[in-house]
């Protein structure tokens, strides 16, 4: 697995793919899936308003792409960093595709906190941990780590 270095800097790329999903016009989230050795297999970001489709999360997205392209016994060794921690529809979406690590920078409370109730992201109190200890194997999680950095997209975005 990688190093704590390397997570750092693979999440570091994902809040920079959020940053790219306002610029096309979407929510700031952005994840990347990464092998063991930290190279970099895929990315995606959120396109929830560009493709008019609410769940495309940045995570989904990446799942989706990643189930069509890579063996189950790869995506077990992968780890998926992403801007902000997974919700409940998109760590459903890892368990299934088999995906065994998650690294996250801002959790899921912390975005809530600074979103409210916007309606365009009706922030679920249920960490991902929760929903992963609900399945039957076990999925690493690390995180939050760069909390303040990925909040730096969000702050002035939902109004």
């Amino acid at each position: 697995m990688n190093t704590p270095s390397e997570d750092v800097d693979l999440l570091r790329q994902a809040i920079a793919i959020s940053a790219d999903a306002v610029a096309h016009g979407n929510h700031p989230f952005g994840a990347l899936l990464a092998g063991p050795d930290g190279e970099v297999l895929l990315t995606a970001e959120n396109t929830v308003n560009t493709e008019h489709d609410v769940t495309g999360h940045a995570e989904t997205n990446l799942v989706r792409l990643a189930s069509r392209s890579l063996d189950p016994s790869v995506l077990a060794t992968t780890s998926l960093y992403t801007s902000c921690e997974p919700c409940a529809m998109c760590a459903g979406a890892i368990y299934w595709a088999g995906i065994g690590r998650v690294v996250f920078a801002m959790s899921e409370a912390d975005l809530r906190d600074l979103t409210g109730a916007h309606p365009e992201n009706p922030t679920l109190a249920l960490p991902c941990r929760e929903v992963f200890a609900a399945g039957s194997r076990d999925i690493e999680v690390v995180g939050p780590l760069l909390s303040e950095e990925a909040a730096v997209g969000h702050r002035g975005f939902w109004g």
